[in-house]
């Protein structure tokens, strides 16, 4: 078997026919700048001719079904395993699929709870087990010698009658005596029940005394009292005065509460299944969610009255007197004391839900308006909110979507499974309790359990199993999610690393598994538990290729792969290949000076105290927020810190931002739980800026999304060519028919399908790529056609351009984010997730400023170098410069030491996290010991202060 993965000849996007050797068996990292080819060699070269070689071994029937990924532009490639490629793109938007389900333990509990789980009477709650005739009479035969017992034969369980048959069929089978609610009666008398109450009824089948020499006598009268109540009996203790109660014990042959006839049948795995219909919740079907009007959406401020638009819906905002549903409303009004200027704030509870819920059967004589036309009617009211949900119905239409919201189910409260099977409980909790739990404490669980000799034998693989992954989920530092949590939920960092999870589940061996970023959305501290996990999956005997950028995870590779030296056409070669310490030593990787502290991101020398004014959060609780107040200084760069799942996104995400982008930008958005946010009126707009792309077609580039091409078509709108032509700015778009080729409708190519093959795309033959017809080609400046100026990089713009100051402004901004590579007219969905976000950064930067802005960046680091986080950090210092507020959420320990003001939550993720650790500078919060942040920062801040003492021993020795 050859020892390396041998590349020959790579010419995917921009690498610049690459040779490349990979050793097998390693753990092996690949880092670079953002758009310097790391993906397109690991994910569009390595992984997609892995899969294609597995794929084309298939039949062509099943390749239609398989995604087939195109062959990459390679020469040879050498030593190839079967790839895995576990990404950050493929989390389930499935609302049934959960953490439990993706990981198997799901799977493992259904079987659990199946084999060894109690069933309970989900009225009353009594335990019920199951037992046979012999174990029956081996718990009887327990009773010290000497008891007295009755064995009872219930055949009447809390059912209304005289019961006369009952008692004439136990007198003719031999019986003497009953006992009826609790009294004993002899046959021979007559027995006179009343026929409208409940009653109970039990046969008294034999009376012992427990001695030696019983068993014969007892297992018949066992057996006779099952046959005479369908598998259910009594053993009934009769002690003499002084000795103490009585005790009754009640056996089953089945799965049954008599007092509440219900009744289980054999508990089997798929019951447990809320995607089975036999265990799910009947009524939401097993989703544990139902959809419904949300109320504070139909009525966002209640300081208004019905006539000044308090009800945010088309066809309610205008209550007049004279429009269709205003007289209706006002009738109502009339009835119930308010009319429609009365402030919503002002109406009674009772009024308030009249409003909304209606007023049942009362008919309103109403003249109505429609078109200008009265109309006289008499109407029922049914509520504003059953009045929505039948428009929502009748039209079908998207607009109703907005004031519909996500509610848990009314029956089994979110939990998904019907009350018989969440009645089932292995060491005291049900299935759907257990998955509550945090991954942590449902391992602590499971390894406390206690058993009987018996069901630890039949558990004691399943246990194995669950165990392990639960270990696993724990190693890659999800402790704190719950194995309920929606799969949908969970970021890219956190679905990626469960599917690293389970993959480690599977032990398979000999298969090149390849990473994006892993250690995305993970605080320092869990850091080592990822690389030892990865470290894991290569001693198993893979190969682990990692496209990473964290030094912790470089340092601890056996191999790196510097691809380089700069971005786009500057990238796209292997600057250096090695060990950390060859890449340290190696003076043309950046990485390497990085990495060895040659490179440094400096610690600013002041820290800016902000203007005086804050944003204040109180009483925040979304998700595991206790009830949490916050104070963020505005003016400055803020950066919110914590571990995985401490609350930081539901914080920032879930309540500050859609508040702020309601209040200041008139969005549609609902914040999370909290009381009151205070400080608003100190701002004027709220930007969120994330790494989502900047267009989801072809068509969409960096000049399109600046505004740029915009100024670009009006310059050749306006030359002699143009005017001479009668072409207008439109004419130079290839979106719009006129100046497009429209053989390939301005993309430039054409898609071929090929069926069972990948599609195949072709230059086109007739525009030969360029996307404009002959005419709009036909008209020059500078020398240059348009399809020329989007062929352009940003840099070479700049030249060209010179003395025009809206084009040169912007173009200025993306050459200043790093962006001087990047094509003018460069397809969005070719940029990485890093550059798309400098493009959103540099559209903010080439506006002008207001000073009263606030930037929200989410781990903007994310799949950037540590050259490029540099460059991020230098633009979030000019933000602030300006007067802006930036307030990001980080665990990038260069970004966090760069901040004027840290808010760290914690201490833990999940259920242990949520409260507020530690505010102030980085050097204030690397003092508070009780946080990790600043352990890990700490350490951060005293290697630099060494690094910057060593420079300067350095410059005076050079001087002396």
């Amino acid at each position: 078997m050859p020892n390396q993965i041998s590349i020959r000849g790579v010419r995917v996007h921009n690498l610049k026919n690459i040779d490349v050797d990979i050793p097998r068996d390693k753990l092996v990292v690949l880092t670079g700048l953002s758009g310097s080819g790391k993906s397109s060699l690991a994910f569009d070269t390595i992984y997609a001719e892995g899969h294609r070689r597995f794929v084309e071994s298939l039949s062509s029937y099943a390749r239609m079904f398989l995604g087939q990924l195109d062959k990459p532009d390679i020469d040879s490639i050498e030593g190839l395993s079967p790839a895995i490629a576990i990404d950050q793109k493929t989390t389930s938007k499935n609302p049934r699929s959960t953490v439990g389900t993706v990981t198997e333990i799901y799977d493992y509990l259904r079987l659990l709870y199946a084999r060894i789980g109690i069933p309970h009477c989900p009225v009353c709650g009594k335990e019920i087990r199951q037992q046979t005739t012999d174990q029956i009479i081996d718990r009887i035969l327990a009773f010290p010698e000497g008891t007295r017992l009755l064995i009872l034969a219930p055949v009447v369980r809390g059912q209304k009658g005289m019961h006369e048959k009952v008692l004439a069929d136990a007198k003719k089978r031999g019986y003497v005596r009953v006992r009826v609610d609790g009294n004993l009666y002899d046959l021979s008398e007559e027995i006179k029940l009343d026929k409208n109450k409940k009653h109970n009824i039990e046969i008294i089948v034999d009376r012992l005394v427990m001695r030696e020499g019983v068993e014969p006598r007892l297992a018949d009268s066992v057996e006779n009292a099952l046959a005479a109540a369908d598998g259910h009996l009594i053993a009934v203790t009769a002690p003499k005065e002084g000795e103490g109660e009585a005790e009754e014990l009640e056996f089953s042959q089945s799965y049954a509460c008599e007092e509440h006839n219900i009744s289980f049948g054999e508990l089997e795995p798929r019951m447990f299944s809320f995607n089975n219909p036999v265990g799910a919740c009947p009524h939401c079907a097993g989703l544990g969610e139902m959809t419904r009007i949300a109320v504070d959406r139909l009525i966002p401020n209640k300081k208004l009255s019905l006539s000044q638009g308090a009800i945010a819906v088309n066809g309610f905002k205008t209550l007049e007197e004279e429009s269709w549903n205003g007289p209706l409303f006002a009738a109502v009004g009339k009835r119930f004391g308010f009319t429609l200027q009365t402030p919503v704030e002002d109406l009674t509870e009772d009024q308030y839900q009249k409003l909304l819920y209606g007023t049942g059967e009362e008919v309103y004589d109403i003249h109505r308006w429609f078109g200008r036309e009265e109309h006289h009617q008499k109407a029922k009211f049914e509520g504003l909110v059953a009045m929505i949900e039948n428009r929502a119905q009748t039209w079908g239409n998207e607009y109703y979507d907005q004031f519909v919201e996500e509610a848990p189910c009314p029956v089994c409260h979110g939990q998904r499974l019907s009350p018989i099977v969440l009645a089932v409980t292995v060491g005291g909790l049900n299935i759907q309790e257990f998955c509550a739990l945090s991954v942590e404490k449902a391992l602590e669980f499971v390894n406390n359990l206690k058993m009987t000799e018996n069901e630890a034998k039949i558990a004691a693989e399943i246990l194995k199993e669950i165990r392990a992954r639960l270990g696993f989920l724990v190693s890659v530092g999800l402790n704190y999610l719950s194995l309920s949590n929606k799969s949908g939920t969970l970021s890219g960092g956190e679905a990626q690393r469960i599917r690293l999870a389970t993959q480690i589940g599977s032990s398979l061996v000999g298969v090149l598994y390849i990473l994006d970023e892993p250690s995305i959305g993970l605080h320092q501290r869990d850091n080592s538990k990822l690389i030892a996990t990865l470290k894991r999956l290569r001693d198993l005997g893979n190969t682990v290729i990692v496209v990473e950028h964290d030094e912790e995870t470089m340092e601890a590779a056996d191999w790196i792969l510097d691809i380089g030296p700069g971005a786009g056409i500057h990238g796209g070669t292997v600057v250096a290949a090695g060990t950390p310490a060859e890449i340290m030593a190696n003076p043309a990787s950046i990485t390497g000076a990085y990495l060895s502290g040659r490179l440094r991101i400096p610690v600013p020398k002041t820290r800016r105290a902000g203007n005086g004014k804050f944003l204040s959060v109180r009483g925040a609780c979304q998700n595991n927020l206790k009830h949490m107040d916050v104070d963020i200084p505005l003016g400055c760069f803020v950066c919110v810190t914590g571990v995985s799942g401490s609350g930081k996104s539901s914080l920032i995400n879930d309540i500050l931002y859609p508040y702020l982008a309601d209040k200041l930008n008139h969005a549609l958005t609902y914040p999370g739980k909290f009381d009151r946010i205070e400080g608003v009126e100190n701002l004027d707009k709220v930007i969120a800026i994330d790494q989502s792309p900047i267009g989801r077609t072809p068509r969409s580039n960096p000049a399109t999304y600046t505004g740029l091409f915009a100024d670009i078509r009006d310059l050749f709108a306006k030359t002699k060519d143009a005017k001479a032509k009668g072409f207008k700015s439109g004419r130079f778009s290839f979106n719009v028919k006129g100046g497009r080729c429209e053989a390939c409708e301005g993309d430039g190519v054409k898609c071929i399908e090929m069926h069972f093959l990948p599609d195949v795309y072709v230059t086109c033959d007739v525009c030969k790529g360029k996307r404009y017809n002959r005419d709009t080609l036909d008209v020059h400046y500078k020398g240059k056609n348009i399809s020329d100026v989007l062929e352009m990089t940003v840099e070479e713009g700049l030249s060209f351009f010179d003395g025009l100051p809206s084009i040169q402004r912007k173009l200025q901004t993306l050459y200043d984010v790093g962006l001087g590579y990047v094509k003018i007219g460069q397809s969005s969905t070719t940029l990485s997730g890093g550059e798309a976000q400098r493009v959103k950064l540099a559209t903010e930067l080439a506006k002008r400023g207001t000073g009263k802005t606030i930037y929200i960046l989410d781990e903007p680091t994310t799949g950037l170098h540590s050259a490029d986080v540099s460059k991020l950090l230098e633009i979030l210092q000019r933000l602030c410069d300006g007067g802006n507020t930036v307030l990001v959420i980080e665990h990038n320990l260069d970004v966090i030491k760069s901040a004027d003001y840290i808010i760290d939550l914690g201490p833990e993720g999940g259920d242990g996290g949520g409260t507020l650790l530690a505010t102030g500078t980085p050097e204030e919060v690397a003092r508070v010991e009780k946080s990790y942040t600043g352990q890990y920062l700490k350490k951060w801040l005293e290697r630099d202060k060494k690094a910057e003492e060593a420079e300067k021993c350095t410059k005076s020795a050079m001087l002396k």
